[in-house]
């Protein structure tokens, strides 16, 4: 049952194992454990990244395609459900049809943008997808009639996901089934679908030739497959999954802005997520996601609390500033990349399978011993 859950993809790591279990458990029942608005944001946005970083990891981790027009798919998704619910109500078909519209225009974009640039290389391909996501945050501030311009768009959404909607009047476990709490169990389960079908697909045939690509272009392209069509379907699907998360951000925020969506911090932040948790094994999108959004909500807090247990001591309180926690965050990250190369779960997979590697070694010298000792004739 697990096994065709996980495609057969498993973590192949008992601690890393450990970590995914405790990631998911915790987002699963933090509503019912810790209570307040920073917490269930923070799972909430945790949640929306692991999809997203996931996504541009089909692209950049196994296709081997390093874009910056990623984020613009996320920000499709995002002002599809925000238009679509401004224009035509509050409503369940409104969510529908802004998503479906959404995606479609994704999926086009994505099309266009590998038949035309996926045929250049490296760099240059890049390049492009750069400008195509700087020109597409222009429009969306110049285009202010129909995407409210710099100041964005608020919206109301369905009733049953409004915070003043409640299930049961009466609270449980310690929460209120609020409208929130059911908006907030729709993005975990719906990022947890997404997940694995995206684990099914990099498990499939189709997955394997991608990153035969990924590894050998000319060797893949030698054998008869097609380059341009895999790493045109693998953008697309990609694109479709980012439109997913933007949607699911949008639902959640109940506003959408250029801050929030097309911001080059936010292509970054994706970049450095897949890079820290471990690029082209979609497992390191939770982690990276995980660890990322944590640092970013609650490292200033943490400094905070450093900083005033080192008052009187100048040169220390200073360096612990709350203002200084982009600093120690970078600091952090520098650290990770250079400890992880290969990314956190990149780490955790190698060194498991060097125990594995030393674990048969032994083995087979016992074998050789035993075997020796056996063919030595009688005393």
């Amino acid at each position: 049952m697990l096994n065709n859950l996980l495609s057969g993809d498993f973590p192949r790591s008992r601690i890393l194992s450990v970590i995914l279990v405790a990631i998911v458990v915790g987002l699963t029942v933090l509503p019912f454990v810790v209570n307040g608005v920073r917490p269930l944001n923070t799972a909430a946005t945790i949640c929306i990244f692991i999809l997203l970083v996931a996504s541009y990891d089909l692209v950049l981790g196994y296709t081997g395609i390093v874009s910056f027009a990623h984020g613009m798919f996320y920000a499709i998704g995002a002002y599809g459900i925000a238009i679509s619910l401004n224009a035509l109500g509050s409503g369940w078909g409104a969510v529908l049809i802004g998503l479906v519209a959404g995606l479609a225009v994704s999926v086009i974009l994505a099309l266009a943008i590998g038949a035309f640039a996926l045929r250049v290389q490296a760099i240059y391909y890049t390049m492009i997808t750069l400008a195509v996501a700087s020109a597409f945050s222009v429009m969306v501030i110049k285009l202010s009639g129909i995407t409210g311009g710099e100041d964005g768009h608020g919206f109301e959404v369905p009733e049953v996901l409004s915070p003043g909607f409640r299930l049961v009047e009466e609270e449980v476990l310690g929460a209120v089934i609020n409208g929130r709490l059911i908006t907030y169990y729709l993005i975990l389960l719906t990022v947890i679908a997404l997940f694995l079908v995206m684990l099914r697909i990099v498990n499939s045939p189709f997955g394997r030739v991608i990153q035969a690509l990924r590894e050998n272009q000319f060797r893949a392209e030698a054998i008869g497959y097609r380059v341009m069509f895999y790493r045109t379907l693998a953008n697309c699907i990609a694109a479709a999954i980012a439109t997913c998360s933007g949607a699911l951000m949008a639902l959640w925020l109940h506003h959408v802005g250029p801050q929030t969506t097309v911001s080059f911090a936010i292509m970054m932040n994706i970049l450095l997520m897949s890079v820290i948790g471990g690029m082209g094994t979609l497992y390191g999108a939770v982690v990276g996601a995980t660890l990322f959004v944590v640092a970013e909500n609650y490292l200033q807090i943490g400094m905070k609390q450093v900083s005033s247990s080192l008052e009187g001591i100048p040169v220390l309180e200073n360096l612990f500033h709350p203002d200084r926690w982009m600093l120690w965050l970078g600091v952090l990250f520098v650290l990770s990349v250079y400890f992880f190369p290969t990314g956190i779960v990149g780490k955790l997979r190698e060194r498991r399978a060097a125990t594995n590697e030393k674990a048969k070694v032994a083995e087979q010298v016992v074998r050789t011993e035993t075997s020796s000792s056996s063919s030595l004739p009688a005393a």
